[in-house]
């Protein structure tokens, strides 16, 4: 079994999520006392929320190729960001370490067509929404992206960062999601990524008004693949 490496801590309760759920899958796979070998590097979130606001995106690229060179210098040999938005850093993280990184919205765009969903609405962070690094790599690999108006975005970044990241999950903001999900599912969505690593924790794909693609569930996939490969 290959070593991973996290870059968790962004937020702390979707990496929790991710180290459950891979060794679910790896135990699953091989039975009997069988876990995950991964290597976390857990940071303080309010470090890089402070970068996150102020636009300081060198600032947090220098932070994130940092816990990533620790992870390789500890024996990782892949890493993978265990959120959504940080992968904003991604290039940076890439050029620096001499490992693989395992792309969160590759995994997305493996699953969408493996569904033959064409159409895929995404909700997360405004910078996730409204940035290019995300829905531009999607739309690279064959798959049209669709959005909220911008005021929505900001409205959904709002709810993230002032509720979900701190753990807060309430009906009000659930179904506040769901009514924007419907919202783009009538301009022509065929499935809706949950693209902030929280989101699945508020609206499980399974309640859902189209069919979901939980990032965590997709970025896992794709890592225990890699984890389990001769």
């Amino acid at each position: 079994m290959r070593r991973i490496g996290l870059l968790g801590g962004m937020s702390w309760h979707s990496s929790i999520e991710y180290y459950t759920k891979i060794n679910e899958a790896v135990a699953g796979q091989l039975g009997g006392h069988h876990s995950a070998r991964i290597l976390l590097d857990s940071t303080d979130f309010a470090d890089i929320r402070e970068m996150q606001v102020a636009e300081d995106w060198a600032g947090n690229d220098a932070s994130l190729v940092a816990t990533a060179q620790r992870l390789v210098d500890g024996g990782a040999e892949a890493v993978a960001i265990a959120t959504n938005l940080m992968h904003k850093c991604a290039p940076a993280i890439e050029a620096a370490v001499d490992v693989p990184l395992i792309h969160i919205v590759d995994s997305i765009a493996t699953v969408a067509k493996r569904q033959d969903y064409s159409t895929l609405a995404v909700l997360g962070t405004k910078w996730t929404m409204l940035d290019d690094f995300y829905t531009g790599r999607l739309e690279e690999q064959g798959i049209r992206t669709l959005v909220p108006d911008e005021e929505t975005c900001f409205e959904v970044d709002q709810i993230i960062f002032d509720e979900l990241t701190q753990g807060v999950f309430t009906d009000a903001s659930r179904a506040r999601y769901v009514e924007i999900m419907n919202d783009l599912k009538a301009r022509g969505a065929d499935a809706v990524a949950l693209s902030c690593t929280e989101i699945g924790l508020l609206v499980p794909p399974e309640t859902a008004p189209l069919p979901a693609i939980d990032s965590v569930d997709a970025h896992v996939a794709a890592i225990v693949e890699w984890m389990m490969a001769e």
